[in-house]
């Protein structure tokens, strides 16, 4: 708990320098070459970027985190559809933020053949819970009714994100109440793939006080391990092999048993020589294990009826 405590005094100023670093030592493929050297012959596409979208145009919408911004192939149409959430613990960040990153990561997605949508969302202290997951709810259903218009799948979105961003595709994913808001329900998500996600709130944690406040049912009803459900969709859930505190394999494991035990169709998937930072950047790159494992996931899953059969494996771990 020391560590966790460590990491949000450090802030999104730590997080800046160490990405820094780690982008610097990245290889220095361009993103045709990479795409093309992990496709071999498969089509890659052009990346049309449409940005800064109102997603929530009440008279309290907020001008710049009220926004996404879309990243498609281009000349594609009926594609599945990855809505991703930055992180930042839920104090921190945006969608063009971290060095550009996102952009990266969903420009590799989109020449895949995915469409990606990066929604902003109001961050604390201006709001608190569950202010962060309305907004990501009102994000998602902008994306259900109006994605079509751009070629995308409104039957075939899959919800990720990481750190802050995995705990709340995480709850979204389980606590329906959120999408019931909107007019939706949980079969509006194709699949779920939290990225190094909080999936326990703790109600001894000082940490989240200004993010969820003090009270303990509050606390519970915000964790997704709490929210398990036999209405989830389908969880692909990763972590790094050296991640944070409260996004490690114990979290993780915690909350893909919860999910098992609701004859969820869930797995796991622990990353190696990676942590909390590094498992996401890296993931820019096409040939990225990670990268290729969210790609098989929705393909998978797009060939698939919207609930399967229970996965009772035990943890994955890649091998690089």
């Amino acid at each position: 708990m020391k560590r966790a405590s460590r990491f949000f005094r450090a802030g999104w100023l730590g997080w800046t320098c160490y990405a820094l670093l780690v982008v610097s030592l990245r290889s220095p493929l361009t993103a045709a070459e990479d795409a093309t050297k992990t496709n071999g012959s498969s089509q890659v596409y052009e990346v049309r970027k449409i940005l800064d979208v109102p997603y929530y145009q009440g008279a309290d919408a907020d001008p710049a985190k009220h926004k996404l911004d879309l990243y498609l192939p281009k000349d594609c149409q009926d594609f599945p559809v990855i809505f991703f959430v930055h992180g930042g613990a839920w104090r921190h960040g945006d969608k063009s933020g971290f060095l550009g990153f996102y952009g990266q990561l969903a420009s590799s997605w989109a020449r895949h053949g995915l469409g990606v949508v990066v929604p902003n969302y109001r961050l604390s202290p201006s709001v608190v819970h569950p202010e962060h997951i309305k907004d990501v709810a009102r994000a998602f259903a902008w994306t259900h009714a109006n994605i079509g218009k751009y070629g995308g799948r409104a039957d075939q979105i899959f919800v990720s994100g990481h750190s802050a961003g995995g705990h709340l595709v995480a709850l979204l994913a389980t606590d329906e109440s959120y999408l019931k808001a909107q007019g939706l329900s949980l079969k509006a998500i194709r699949g779920a793939i939290p990225m190094s996600g909080v999936y326990r709130i703790e109600a001894d944690g000082h940490m989240y006080d200004t993010m969820f406040g003090e009270d303990p049912k509050t606390r519970r009803d915000a964790s997704p391990v709490c929210r398990a459900c036999s209405d989830a969709p389908p969880f692909l859930i990763i972590y790094a092999d050296h991640d944070l505190a409260m996004c490690s394999k114990q979290f993780a494991e915690e909350f893909c048993t919860a999910l098992k035990e609701h004859k969820g169709n869930v797995k796991s998937l622990e990353v190696p020589d990676r942590n909390h930072v590094t498992l996401l950047l890296k993931a820019a790159s096409d040939a990225d294990p990670v990268n290729k494992a969210v790609r098989d996931f929705v393909a998978e899953h797009t060939r698939e009826k919207r609930r399967g059969a229970i996965n009772s494996t035990p943890p994955q771990r890649i091998v690089q």
